[in-house]
């Protein structure tokens, strides 16, 4: 009988969250070396931005940072492209509507 190799097992990850980080106020379980959007990702969230005219729910569209669907607010500072963010300790994700600019002074 073969054995099946994971990614995890190649790399010898261990399943424990490591940090929290919250997104819109609800704790969610971030490992080392996680992006913002996996992160979201492994807690089920798939969509965190709404397009600035129509309001659509966007998330991750190409996930190596060419496109800007993944836009999300982290600590308070708009249009972080939520797949090449890492996620830090205690960082606060919050969904972005439009272009994540209403609220600062431009």
């Amino acid at each position: 009988m073969r054995r099946r190799r994971t990614p995890r097992a190649l790399v010898g990850g261990r399943a424990e969250a490591a940090f929290t980080v919250t997104f819109d106020g609800r704790p969610i379980p971030a490992l080392d070396g996680q992006s913002v959007a996996a992160v979201l990702w492994s807690a089920g969230i798939l969509t965190w931005r709404t397009t600035r005219n129509a309001g659509a729910p966007r998330g991750v569209f190409c996930g190596m940072g060419s496109c800007f669907d993944c836009l999300v607010t982290v600590n308070g500072r708009p249009n972080r492209r939520a797949c090449l963010t890492p996620a830090r300790p205690g960082d606060a994700v919050t969904t972005q509507e439009g272009t994540g600019r209403a609220d600062l002074a431009v």
